[in-house]
């Protein structure tokens, strides 16, 4: 017996093998198993996607395979189309695809879904209001299978995807429930599981390989017929798939940043287009390309623009922070001192980690920036290292300037460490806690902070994107945007987007139970559109301004974009690479724009030198054709690595 294996490679093929005729395997040889076999010099996992009786006709001696990994498999036929699809949109191998797709666990290990003990007493069914009544009889009554939840922050859209969920699961389907963050799985999961019982599987990068084979499995055999989770969740193996929930589509974290490079929203839209199920896509800020989408009718736009609990919109202030002379302005600590003495929560906001985020000689300017990347290194005071966020490398801070030897080297700008310290000397009487990625020490210290928040053991909440998502908190009276023009200092088509959907995001997160909270924005770009309008809740004319910007552009909506990086430890090389492959595209006809070849705005990551084309087309069919036909041509030098990202969210 002969077989066809898949290895996690970028080469576009199958390879041969012989089974053995060991005992029990012939009743194990079947597609969708993995099996190890040797690989040149190297042993590799991989799986059977055919079976041959016979011997292939090939011009060398067909090796053994060592042993087969699983008793059953992990995919069907179904499962490899999938695959194969998403090897073609993202131009990679299906082997790639697929290993991306499947938990690589050896064992199923046991994982408990964690539910607090009182959760079946907290979560009691919550009475619909009149708008939300009217979405979800709009979804179920509509032929069609594509909709967006268009609703402000607080308008109750998780309430409606969880009625719509109960709809599909009584007719005896699956639902897949993403979220952007693994931390919002934590609320979300007590209150499904409060809902639902424990048919509930969750996947995410959070657990183990083995843990997540575990679920897989439930999820094969339909013992599972929810499941909840972060990016990769998308490609769970659902019994009779009848439900997408896509929360916060808005998110750049459905994109995945590493080969293949895929987005969660558009495998969504292939796997209900195949399995005739419906996709809700939700959120209080949708993508531009979201929104142009409701615009043209391909999505069909629901919406809910009232606060569920009865709240109302906060007040805002901007405060122009030119001529401060802290990074809390005088306003809001006035603000943090009112609120907190009234017993109520704050929550301050700052795109930042760090204590300082540049560090340099105040003689002669020399920046102090990574080794191996071309961005500035951040001060934490806590390590008291200069750290790079891109590539993890890090060094004791010098006291002398290597440049011209002056002992005036100091810091400029500001991160979460620097707030918390100021809050410390400002406000130590309060309880306050700092959540980013710097200070969460081990995977259940996110959920034990939200608990401890929700429950008032803490004043102040200070953190990064992490808080801005999907978070309710009744006792937040306060919210304080930093540096609120953070995102609007990067070179990247999308920075006014990301500014605008995080401000608004932030906001949110008071006054939906009472009418007593307030926002403060601070910010030293107060006429900025998108601070602006995002101020103003204007979020029509916000829409309106960057879909004439981009259109004159040409950026997506009104264009798709495929990126090519040619990265290298040689500039030179890299610089040659892209040429070559540019020289090639060119040669082809086809209604499509060629930018570069440039040096990607991070020009040198880990050590790396990066160049990239843009190739930019209203139809992204030709493009796709044209620029997978010329990596096919391409010749790359040793030492060269090329990465393709189709529709990317981000040109840095």
């Amino acid at each position: 017996m002969y077989i066809e294996v898949l290895f996690n490679i970028p080469l576009k093929t199958t390879f041969y093998y012989a089974a053995t005729d060991k005992p029990g395997n012939k009743d194990s040889i079947k597609t969708g198993v993995r099996v190890s076999a040797g690989f040149g010099k190297r042993k590799l996992t991989g799986f059977i996607v055919n079976i041959l009786k016979e011997s292939p006709n090939v011009d060398f001696e067909i090796k053994n395979i060592e042993r087969i990994i699983d008793d059953v498999p992990l995919f069907d036929d179904d499962y490899y189309d999938l695959a194969k699809w998403v090897s073609g949109m993202y131009m990679c191998s299906t082997g790639e695809a697929l290993f991306s797709m499947i938990p690589s666990g050896r064992r199923e290990k046991d994982f408990e879904i964690d539910v607090a003990e009182e959760s079946l007493e907290n979560f009691s069914r919550i009475t619909l209001n009149k708008g939300q009544k009217s979405v979800i009889e709009k979804i179920q009554c509509s032929n069609n299978s594509l909709f967006y939840i268009y609703g402000v922050t607080g308008s109750g859209k998780t309430e409606v995807y969880l009625h719509i969920a109960e709809d599909v699961l009584a007719q005896g389907k699956s639902v897949i429930y993403l979220v952007p963050e693994i931390a919002l799985t934590h609320q979300l999961m007590d209150y499904m599981t409060a809902r639902f019982g424990t048919n509930i599987a969750v996947l995410h990068s959070g657990l183990t390989p083995s843990q997540k084979l575990k679920q897989w499995r439930r999820i094969q055999t339909g013992e599972a017929k929810i499941i909840l989770g972060a990016r990769s969740a998308v490609f769970a193996p659902a019994k009779n798939l009848g439900l997408i929930i896509l929360d916060e589509e808005h998110e750049a974290s459905y994109k995945s940043g590493s080969t293949p490079r895929y987005h969660a929203r558009q495998v969504a839209m292939h796997r209900i287009k195949t399995s005739k199920g419906k996709l809700i896509m939700g959120s209080a800020t949708p993508s531009v390309e979201a929104y142009h989408l409701m615009a043209e009718g391909v999505l069909e736009k629901c919406e809910l623009m009232e606060i569920a609990a009865g709240g109302t919109f906060a007040p805002v202030r901007v405060i122009d922070m030119k001529g401060q002379d802290s990074a809390i302005s005088s306003y809001l600590a006035e603000k943090i001192r009112e609120v907190t003495a009234k017993k109520g929560q704050v929550i301050l906001f700052l795109n930042r980690r760090g204590f300082f985020y540049y560090y340099y000689c105040l003689y002669c300017k020399y920046e102090f920036k990574c080794k191996q990347c071309s961005v500035s290194l951040t001060y934490h005071k806590e390590r008291n290292k200069l750290v790079c966020h891109y590539c993890g490398y890090s060094e004791t801070p010098a006291r002398v300037c290597p440049s011209c030897n002056s002992s005036e080297v100091g810091y400029s700008g500001f991160g979460t460490e620097k707030i918390e310290s100021d809050i410390n000397n400002f406000f130590p009487y309060l309880r306050s806690q700092r959540l980013d990625k710097d200070s969460i020490k081990k995977g259940s210290a996110v959920k034990e902070i939200f608990t401890k928040f929700k429950n008032n053991e803490i004043d102040l909440l200070l953190g990064t994107q992490i808080i801005a998502k999907g978070l309710n908190f009744p006792g937040v009276k306060l919210i304080g945007i930093i540096m609120a023009d953070t995102t609007l200092q990067l070179p990247d088509f999308r920075s006014a987007e990301k500014t605008y959907s995080l401000i608004t995001q932030v906001a949110g997160r008071t006054g939906r139970f009472s009418k007593d909270g307030e926002v403060v924005i601070q910010t030293y770009r107060p006429d900025n559109y998108a601070i602006k309008f995002a101020a103003q809740r204007k979020h029509t004319e916000f829409y309106n301004a960057e879909l004439e910007n981009r259109k004159a552009m040409r950026f997506p909506p009104f264009s798709r974009v495929i990126r090519v990086i040619f990265r290298s430890k040689e500039k030179e090389k890299a610089l040659l690479a892209a040429k070559d492959f540019y020289n090639i595209l060119a040669q082809n006809k086809g209604s499509f724009d060629i930018l570069g070849p440039a040096e990607c705005p991070l020009a040198l990551i880990a050590g790396s030198s990066r160049y990239h084309i843009l190739v930019t087309a209203k139809d992204i069919k030709n493009s796709h054709r044209v620029v997978s036909g010329t990596i096919e041509k391409l010749k790359t030098p040793s030492g060269v690595y090329v990465e393709i990202d189709v529709d990317p969210v981000s040109l840095m």
